[in-house]
C-alpha cells in the first residue's frame, strides 16, 4: 500500500480535495451526574451512546463540510462501567470514506473529575455516516487522508468492516428472498 491514499482508493471523486484525518478529529467531554444513571447506579449505556453519536456526528459534519446523518453503528463495546462524577472524554475521527459515506471511529475514556490519574478507556464504537444535502439526498464527501501509521491501520481495518457490512447485508437480503420464494412468511 502506498503512503498516500488517493481519491480513487477511497471511492470518492478525484475533483474533491482530500482532508487529513486531523482536520476533523474532535473530543467531546462531559461530567456524569445522577441524571445519567441507570438502576444499578452506573451511567446508562444509552447516555454514553448518545455522546458517541454526538461526537461522531460532529466529526462527520466537519469532514464532509455539511450535514451528515447516522447510517449505522457497527459496534459499541463497553469495557468498564462509568460512574457518577466521572469526566468522560469521547474522541472521534474519520477512519475511512466512500463516495457519500464515512466510517467514524470513537474511543470513550473516563477519569474521576477530582483526581489527576490518567483516563481509562471504557468503550469504543464504529459508526457509519452519510453526508446529505438540504433535501436529505446523499452528497459526495472528500476522501480522508490518513496521516500516521495508526491512521493508516484504522483506514485498512475500516475497509475490512465495510466488506463485512456489505456481505452481511447481501446475505440477509438473499435469505429473505429465498424464504419469500419458498412461500415462507414471517
Amino acid at each position: 500500500m502506498t503512503d498516500q491514499v488517493t481519491a480513487a482508493d477511497s471511492g470518492s471523486t478525484p475533483d474533491i480535495p482530500g482532508k487529513p484525518t486531523s482536520a476533523s478529529r474532535t473530543t467531546l467531554s462531559h461530567i456524569m451526574t445522577h441524571n445519567d444513571t441507570n438502576l444499578l447506579g452506573t451511567v446508562h449505556g444509552g447516555v454514553i451512546m448518545k455522546l458517541v453519536d454526538d461526537a461522531a456526528g460532529a466529526v462527520a459534519g466537519r469532514h464532509s463540510g455539511g450535514p451528515a446523518v447516522t447510517a449505522s453503528m457497527d459496534e459499541m463495546v463497553f469495557l468498564e462501567p462509568v460512574r457518577v462524577g466521572d469526566l468522560v472524554h469521547v474522541k472521534a475521527q474519520v477512519n475511512w470514506t466512500g463516495r457519500t459515506s464515512m466510517e467514524v471511529g470513537v474511543r470513550v475514556l473516563a477519569e474521576r473529575w477530582n483526581e489527576s490519574t490518567p483516563p481509562t478507556q471504557v468503550g469504543s464504537a464504529y459508526l457509519v455516516f452519510a453526508a446529505v444535502d438540504a433535501d436529505g439526498k446523499p452528497r459526495v464527501v472528500p476522501p480522508v487522508l490518513p496521516e500516521t501509521e495508526r491512521d493508516k491501520r484504522r483506514y485498512q481495518e475500516a475497509q475490512i468492516r465495510r466488506t463485512h457490512r456489505l456481505a452481511r447485508r447481501r446475505a440477509i437480503r438473499e435469505l429473505r428472498e429465498r424464504r419469500v420464494a419458498e412461500g415462507l412468511q414471517d
